[in-house]
């Protein structure tokens, strides 16, 4: 427990600042030492956002407070004995903010501790070039004479307008296409096509049977850019 310390009367100041020294780094009253979070990291799918960090708190807890460029400051997952929280709804605020996260180490109920707790800053996350793509869904196909056919679904996402939620081209808009991958059956050689929208309709072989999966694809990225696969 992190402790207020004042000179001793007749104390000299060395030996009164060597006092509070030795009081600051003494464990928490359940004889664990407070330990500031490591490893943070975040995850992020189709904007679904969780930070992770280490270790496990033993006789102290976290908390979590987001900052961003246009975010006022807003503390959640408060006193939390757990190593993750879900900023979804800080996120949703500004897709396209840049955030960071303060993930404080503190010992609950220490009400006359006035100093502030320890903590560690995560990296920058920008939700609009960082989130992870979710695979889409193949909700169609067919081979029939020399077209194959495909259809995809996008996929959903937390964020809401007026109550509704907006999948991932609701928010990306021109910004994401789709690939799609086929090749005959037992053959190594691959050919691609790429649309704006969520059909696909391209020549093969008739008589031939075909293999593909669909991949959701942002190119201005420069990571991330492209989801798993959907077959």
């Amino acid at each position: 427990m992190a402790r207020r310390c004042f000179p001793a009367a007749g104390a000299p100041g060395a030996l009164a600042l060597l006092l509070c020294a030795v009081l600051a780094l003494l464990p928490s009253d359940s004889g664990s030492a407070v330990q500031t979070a490591v490893n943070i990291t975040w995850s992020s799918i189709n904007f679904k956002t969780l930070l992770h960090w280490d270790p496990k708190p033993v006789g102290y807890v976290y908390t979590v407070e987001m900052d961003g460029y246009l975010l006022i400051r807003e503390k959640v997952c408060i006193h939390t004995d757990k190593t993750e929280c879900d900023v979804t709804n800080v996120i949703l605020q500004n897709l396209k903010d840049t955030y960071t996260a303060r993930i404080y180490s503190e010992i609950p109920y220490d009400e006359d501790n006035f100093e502030t707790s320890p903590y560690e800053i995560s990296s920058e996350f920008v939700p609009y070039t960082q989130t992870e793509l979710g695979t889409p869904t193949v909700t169609y196909f067919e081979q029939k004479d020399k077209i194959l056919k495909v259809k995809v679904a996008d996929p959903p996402t937390p964020y809401r307008v007026n109550g509704t939620l907006q999948t991932i081209r609701d928010i990306f808009k021109n910004d994401l296409e789709y690939m799609l991958y086929y090749w005959k059956d037992q053959s190594t050689g691959k050919k691609s096509a790429k649309t704006k929208t969520n059909q696909f309709a391209v020549d093969i072989d008739k008589g031939k049977s075909y293999c593909f999966y669909v991949q959701a694809n942002i190119p201005s990225r420069l990571n991330n850019q492209k989801s798993q696969k959907a077959v």
